[in-house]
């Protein structure tokens, strides 16, 4: 089996007030693809930001039950993983977002 792209990788940073203050710390946030293993999604940090990665961790978010009038659904369950740099590693990419 080939491995995924980063771009399949890796959907969106997470972009909020709690991710933000991690930055400090060198820990950056992003949305995941659930199939995405730590492994995976490391090498995908490190080829579209080009630094080093020091720890993945991942959590799964389960959808939330929604309703439209009378039918009742679920949104998707999304996978996070907080990325923990290497010190003195930054992305430039968040800096201009603080």
């Amino acid at each position: 089996m080939s491995e995924p792209s980063p771009q399949d990788v890796i959907l969106r940073p997470v972009v909020t007030e709690e991710s933000m203050k991690g930055i400090d710390r060198g820990r950056y946030v992003f949305l995941v693809d659930r199939r995405a293993t730590r492994t995976e999604i490391k090498r995908a940090v490190e080829q579209v930001f080009h630094v080093k990665v020091a720890r993945v961790n991942t959590v799964i978010l389960p959808g939330k039950r929604r309703r439209l009038r009378a039918s009742e659904g679920r949104t998707p369950d999304r996978k996070k993983a907080y990325v923990i740099l290497r010190p003195g590693q930054k992305i430039d990419f968040f800096e201009g977002l603080r």
